[in-house]
């Protein structure tokens, strides 16, 4: 391959990425799909239904990802959620503040895409507040802190952090087989507890777990498979297009905004390249925009006191810092990472749960001090 057609390819997968988020924020901002909302409606109403959305998209995900790995598509062992090197500190604390944070913010990161494509100021805000502090975490002075503290407490798996992997290597079986039985047992038993649920099978809720699911399996193709290059022309190793992690990857949130930032800031810099989390950053808040132009949703939103302000900087603060340390938030560690029966993600999203409940809590006393 030469170097014209490489540069060809990698603006066809930039093209293709930016179309499937298009698709996300359109299929989130139609069906309200948000994981901060699923856990705030079991704590507060005991009501299931979003959460079986999350769980279905989870269950499609995670058969759609290691289907590929089984066909030959992709390699499951080339993403960050699969590393031998479990975190498990990193994920739980870092996982902690996202939750937190995504309850004093008013979302997740994808929900404030979602959200300023739906004409909301005070998710724009959240939006550069949060990517500053997730670029501190990256390279700043919060990554100093984060690489001599919690980055330092982990373990090693020699198989790898995904759970298939573990299989594997105990039975002598090849990796993508033992991935898929796994994966069709727990996304099927996820999709089977989701089509259960009362008044679950509703249009909106299938587009919602169907749709989002097969979003991550689409991005997973693209990054893997679509643009992966066996050989480069110059290093003549492998590479996977456009990536910042140089690994394929699905969709995820928090590094891309710090990375969004960093490209719009440094422009004139020929090194700061568009890369497949920029373009999907773009790509939900353009497909949140037309839905709601659609349905006529579209509505400017602003803060409503210094109270509302303060708690969406804090917010939009530790959502940063949380989820570059717990290597994702609730659609990277959580969707994403989900999907590739990574250990590490599990714990995140535990991590992610446990905040956000907390976050709940502090809500209440508030209302209660009022």
């Amino acid at each position: 391959m030469e170097i014209a057609d490489l540069l060809k390819l990698q603006t066809q997968v930039l093209w293709a990425a930016f179309a499937v988020a298009v698709a996300f924020g359109f299929i989130a901002q139609r069906t309200h799909f948000c994981t901060m909302g699923a856990i705030s409606d079991i704590v507060n109403m005991g009501d299931w239904t979003r959460m079986r959305m999350w769980g279905m998209a989870v269950g499609v995900a995670m058969i759609g990802f290691y289907g590929m790995a089984w066909l030959g598509w992709i390699d499951g062992g080339k993403s960050i959620y699969t590393s031998g090197r479990i975190i498990w500190l990193s994920a739980l604390v870092g996982g902690g503040l996202f939750g937190l944070g995504m309850v004093l913010a008013s979302g997740c990161g994808s929900k404030t895409l979602v959200r300023i494509g739906a004409g909301s100021l005070k998710s724009l805000v959240v939006f550069f507040v949060m990517g500053f502090a997730a670029f501190a975490t990256m390279r700043g002075v919060m990554a100093v802190l984060r690489v001599n503290t919690v980055d330092r407490v982990a373990f090693e798996i020699p198989a790898g952090g995904a759970i298939p992997s573990w299989f594997s290597s105990g039975m002598g079986v090849d990796p993508s087989i033992t991935g898929l039985v796994v994966a069709l047992i727990v996304g099927g038993a996820l999709l089977v507890w989701a089509l259960v649920g009362p008044g679950f099978r509703t249009f909106n809720n299938l587009l919602a777990g169907l749709g989002i699911g097969l979003v991550i399996v689409v991005m997973w193709w693209v990054s893997g498979h679509f643009g992966f290059v066996p050989e480069h022309p110059e290093t003549l190793e492998a590479v996977y297009l456009a990536t910042n992690t140089g690994r394929m990857e699905s969709l995820t949130f928090t590094a891309p905004m710090a990375y969004t930032l960093d490209w719009v800031i440094f422009f004139s810099d020929t090194s700061k390249v568009l890369t497949f989390g920029v373009v999907t950053v773009v790509g939900v808040v353009v497909g949140s925009l037309v839905c709601s132009l659609i349905e006529g949703s579209f509505r400017w939103e602003g803060f409503r006191t210094t109270q509302d302000t303060a708690l969406h900087l804090a917010g939009a603060a530790c959502m940063g810092v949380g989820g570059v340390t717990a290597l994702g938030c609730t659609v990277g560690q959580g969707l994403s990472g989900l999907s590739t029966l990574s250990i590490t993600s599990v714990i995140a999203v535990t991590g992610i749960v446990l905040g956000a409940i907390v976050g709940f809590r502090f809500q209440m006393w508030l209302l209660d001090r009022e």
